[in-house]
């Protein structure tokens, strides 16, 4: 069996809130630096978060990212021209689903369209959007696990989360590892060339099954317990501090 020190990683994969982001949600220079540096050696740098390309758009230009983008949680895949790769949309009825759920237990929430995200209002015709994903925002625990339980016995819907307090729904099957699994497919690589970092549910598929899946220091405890390692928090560089230990062999981070 192949040894974490031992595989060859080719693209590393960062989650951006609670990873690569900071609590000031900046990028630090470390993380800078060690991007380069590894970008340098010809690593593919591949953002794959929960958000859209218009929010996440600016850090991928300030990083000089030249790879592919997996936003929504996989619900879009775009190329280093930021040129739509492939799509996957949440059905109406769904949607409308969730938001009858959401008004009859008074959640707060937000959603992505295509064309735009919603956050305080949303369009009386649902049908006119094509839709990415629908997220619940919700602080009471009881709530959290009733709305949960009730999206889990709809076999088109695939629930994660980005922190502890909320839910995010994309079509099933949509994940980041499945994601990621398409733009290796594109660079004739495969999983195991990849390590994917990230802190919350909706980075668990891609944690998993990443050749070294890395979990934050600031991680949900059900990621930290399917990564291969876990590294410091977003706070804390940890971003920087995996990438010199396990792309850039930096025998200092050993």
């Amino acid at each position: 069996m192949t040894s974490l020190y031992e595989k060859q990683i080719k693209l590393i994969a960062l989650d951006m809130d609670g990873t690569l982001l900071n609590r000031d949600h900046t990028v630090s220079e470390a993380n800078r630096v060690a991007i380069q540096a590894a970008m340098d050696k010809d690593i593919h740098v591949v953002l794959s978060t929960g958000r859209s390309l218009a929010t996440c758009r600016e850090h991928a230009d300030s990083l000089n990212l030249t790879s592919y983008l997996v936003t929504v949680n996989g619900g879009e895949i775009w190329d280093k021209e930021k040129k739509l790769v492939e799509r996957n949309s949440l059905k109406h009825e769904d949607i409308q689903l969730m938001w009858n759920l959401r008004n009859e237990y008074q959640t707060d929430f937000w959603a992505i369209s295509t064309d735009k995200v919603w956050y305080e209002e949303f369009p009386e015709d649902i049908y006119a959007h094509e839709w990415l994903k629908f997220g619940f925002d919700i602080s009471d625990g009881v709530v959290l696990k009733t709305v949960r339980a009730i999206l889990a016995e709809n076999d088109a819907l695939e629930i994660s989360n980005s922190n502890p307090s909320n839910l995010e729904v994309n079509a099933a099957g949509i994940n980041k590892a499945n994601g990621l699994k398409k733009v290796c497919s594109l660079l004739g690589i495969t999983m195991d060339n990849v390590i994917a970092m990230g802190d919350s549910l909706n980075d668990y598929t891609m944690i998993r099954e990443a050749g070294i899946g890395v979990a934050m220091g600031n991680a949900q405890e059900k990621v930290k317990k399917v990564a291969d390692w876990v590294t410091a928090t977003n706070d804390d560089d940890g971003v920087a501090v995996a990438i010199r230990k396990w792309v850039l062999k930096d025998d200092n981070d050993r």
